[in-house]
């Protein structure tokens, strides 16, 4: 197996992904990680994002207007996308049973292996929901 080299730039950029839970976009990670890293390109944050992707250290986050954002924690939690300014939020709250009753529903009426699923829920964040 071929050794991973160790990139400064990809931990800096998996660092501010383990520091925000608000799931940033390619473009708000460059934004961020160019100012430690003045000569990083665009095309370097979305190749050090798909190799954590592909490594199983970040997920992407598919969102209703066709961006992706990602996310540092790879464990399945639930999300939440405000239809008002389209946040993305993790949701703190334990659904593992429920998510568990949901495959075995799911899988009841499927011939094939159902091996998890991807939970969004949907409306105002506090801030748009203060707006109102």
């Amino acid at each position: 197996m071929a050794q991973i080299k160790h990139s400064r730039q990809r931990e800096a950029i998996k660092l501010y992904l383990m520091s925000r839970k608000d799931h940033p976009t390619a473009e708000a990670v460059y934004d961020h990680v160019k100012k430690e890293y003045p000569s990083i390109s665009l095309g370097t944050v979305y190749r050090n994002l798909t190799f954590l992707v592909d490594n199983g250290q970040a997920v992407k986050v598919p969102c209703d207007d066709g961006s992706i954002h990602f996310d540092a924690n790879v464990n399945p939690h639930p999300h939440f996308q405000c239809r008002g300014c389209g946040s993305i939020i993790d949701l703190d709250f334990d659904g593992t049973q429920y998510v568990q009753a949901l495959n075995n529903a799911a899988a009841s009426g499927f011939n094939g292996t159902i091996e998890g699923n991807v939970t969004y829920f949907y409306g105002l964040c506090p801030s748009c929901q203060a707006k109102v």
